[in-house]
């Protein structure tokens, strides 16, 4: 009999425990899969650190670009026109068929015609060649040559530059200054043959500055010699 009140005692307190667990779930609730999960206070701030770290900022547009900077999108910056090549421009639109690379070639053609025409006193070639002042001084040194029955010898050892030095525009007259640097022998002989001048065993080194003009309104494609200056 004392077995059956132990068995009695068991299921009581079963009973018990089993009312207080159902009071406990009434009060604290289950989770079905649909409740909000729970929130742990530093998830939102690792989320954002997470989502900051992969941010990448872009330049503000108003910000100055630092010096030497260049964007992907800028085109290298182009150095500016010397005076020089200012004044080809200018040439250029006066003239389109002007080229910088074949008037250099045509002024040296032209200062080793006029060189040979002077030293040979060959004032028609001369004529064509220069304008009326530099025609005037080149015809009167011949013409004294002539009467003082002296020759000139002139040889042209070498042209070792020819470059432009200036150009520009004067209303629609184009000008071009060339620079040449040549070796030469000049001898001036009396009437007797002798060396009245210069020495034929010696090379010297002569700098010139020659300027070139030509309308471009004028059908004339040629240039002529307008100015000389040589250095000393």
């Amino acid at each position: 009999m004392g077995n059956g009140f132990q068995f009695i005692d068991i299921i009581f307190f079963a009973l018990i425990a089993a009312f207080l667990i159902l009071r406990l779930r009434s009060v604290l609730g289950r989770r079905d899969g649909h409740e909000g999960g729970h929130r742990d206070p530093f998830a939102h701030r690792q989320d954002r650190t997470r989502v900051e770290d992969k941010v990448v900022r872009l330049p503000d547009r108003t910000e100055e670009v630092p010096e030497g900077y260049v964007t992907a999108s800028a085109e290298p910056a182009r150095p500016p026109e010397t005076p020089l090549e200012a004044g080809f421009t200018q040439i250029k639109v006066a003239d389109p068929r002007f080229d910088p690379q074949e008037f250099t070639s045509g002024a040296r053609i032209a200062f080793e015609m006029i060189l040979s025409a002077f030293a040979a006193g060959d004032a028609a070639t001369l004529k064509t060649l220069l304008n009326d002042e530099v025609y005037r001084n080149f015809a009167q040194s011949i013409r004294e040559r002539e009467e003082a029955g002296e020759t000139m010898e002139n040889t042209l050892v070498g042209v070792s530059t020819t470059e432009p030095v200036e150009a520009y525009m004067e209303g629609s007259v184009a000008h071009v200054t060339m620079k040449f640097v040549s070796e030469q022998i000049n001898v001036v002989r009396d009437a007797d043959g002798e060396v009245a001048d210069g020495d034929p065993n010696a090379v010297a080194e002569v700098t010139d500055f020659w300027t070139f003009s030509r309308d471009t309104r004028a059908r004339d494609p040629n240039w002529i010699l307008v100015a000389t200056r040589s250095l000393d």
